[in-house]
């Protein structure tokens, strides 16, 4: 298959390497900025263009990987001309339905990962979602998946919208938790390496055992002697203090619904 990339960032960048290594023909990529469209054409050995009129007409299938309020401007002018290929998306928030009059063949190409152009990843471990409007579609997109992943599985817009959302818990989320984390020991004066084993145990845990019940810490039996002290050493910080009072309750919370006992 020829593949047209729309977009070249993170993931459209991780995407295409491992599309291009993976036997597939990267023909062209797309992207409205000069330097990333270049960057990326030149990783992946093909022609990049900065304008939609300059993307190729012949090409079998159109990965768009744009930023989920760059889609409306992009899709209608992209299929323009090109309306017998497959366009799919690669978004976890947007639904299917976003293709509906304008592309006869659609669907979704969901690769649930954080992604930087810069870190490569092992796409054979990647959970990859897809979804189209018509069985033969569904198919190829499920054998172009399958050359990428060994964990390919098929997801409504409903099923693809609580993944995203339970991404942006376990990876946004939580990435924002180590960035305070750093904040707090630049102002001890303490570097942020002293807490990769700490992070790494945490994340090494929930192989083994699912997360409520990995909890610990002092908001599990809501110490309030302990919590009281850290809330006094966040004065400085009324946000943080927030967040860590509203996160310690919630946790609280958790453990009695779940783990009553």
């Amino acid at each position: 298959m020829k593949i047209a990339l729309i977009g070249a960032g993170n993931l459209a960048t991780r995407l295409g390497v491992a599309l291009v290594a993976g036997g597939q023909s990267v023909v062209q990529v797309y992207s409205r900025t000069e330097a990333s469209a270049a960057a990326l054409g030149k990783t992946l050995h093909c022609p990049a263009v900065t304008s939609l009129e300059q993307v190729c007409r012949d090409a079998d299938v159109y990965i768009v990987a744009v930023k989920d309020a760059a889609f409306s401007g992009v899709a209608a002018s992209l299929v323009s001309g090109r309306s017998r290929a497959l366009f799919v998306h690669t978004a976890g928030s947007l639904p299917m339905s976003v293709w509906e009059g304008v592309a006869s063949r659609h669907g979704v190409f969901y690769p649930m990962q954080t992604f930087s152009k810069q870190r490569e990843v092992d796409f054979s471990a990647i959970p990859i979602f897809i979804e189209a409007n018509n069985a033969a579609d569904l198919t190829l997109l499920k054998a172009l998946a399958s050359a990428l992943s060994t964990q390919v599985y098929e997801a409504d817009s409903r099923q693809r919208r609580a993944l995203h959302l339970a991404a942006v818990f376990a990876c946004n989320f939580t990435n924002h938790m180590y960035a305070l984390c750093g904040h707090l020991l630049d102002e001890a004066g303490l570097p942020f390496e002293v807490m990769l084993p700490l992070i790494d145990e945490t994340a090494a845990k929930v192989h083994e055992l699912p997360p409520a019940e990995a909890q610990t810490g002092p908001a599990v039996r809501y110490d309030e002697n302990v919590i009281a002290r850290h809330l006094e050493a966040l004065s400085a910080h009324p946000e943080w203090q927030d967040l860590y009072e509203r996160i310690s309750k919630s946790i609280h919370h958790d453990k009695l619904r779940f783990n009553p006992d």
